[in-house]
């Protein structure tokens, strides 16, 4: 007789079965699929502008604080890399080079957290020795964060 398998239960560490992904994990995952068949569809000419709207209206949707702080954020890498093209990265204002996203932004309220986070991906230059973060916990944008932003999108964008 052959052996026949049945399925195992899924269980998250919550305790809840067959739950793997929380709703903001999953609801960031079906933005990343609409961005990709957007994105494929977009005349290479129109990324920029489409792009740029399409942060825009992100930012637009996001509770205070984070709406400022996105709004800063977006003109700062904007001014300091005119060649990061905006688009959306899993529903977040992101800034790509040749296509591939090099920073991000995570308000805080996307995956209900306390703190934001500025984020680079692995094509940003920010190699430093063998060890360097590639994350920044933001609670508030003062002058100071600014100009380690800006140097970070330099650094990054080169």
């Amino acid at each position: 007789m052959a052996d026949t398998k049945t399925p195992t239960k899924r269980t998250s560490s919550a305790g809840t079965p067959g739950k793997v992904w929380t709703d903001e994990e999953r609801a960031a995952m079906q933005e990343s699929a609409r961005e990709r068949k957007v994105a494929g569809r977009r005349d290479p000419a129109a990324e920029r502008a489409e792009g740029e709207a399409d942060v825009r209206a992100k930012i637009a949707e996001m509770p205070e604080p984070d709406r400022s702080m996105a709004e800063r954020l977006h003109t700062l890498v904007t001014d300091t890399a005119p060649s990061l093209v905006p688009r959306t990265y899993y529903g977040m204002p992101a800034y790509a080079k040749d296509g591939k996203v090099i920073c991000f932004f995570q308000a805080a309220s996307k995956f209900k957290v306390r703190y934001a986070t500025f984020g680079f991906q692995p094509d940003a230059r920010l190699d430093d020795g063998a060890m360097w973060p590639v994350a920044y916990a933001l609670s508030a944008l003062t002058p100071t964060e600014e100009a380690r932003v800006r140097d970070l999108v330099k650094q990054a964008a080169s």
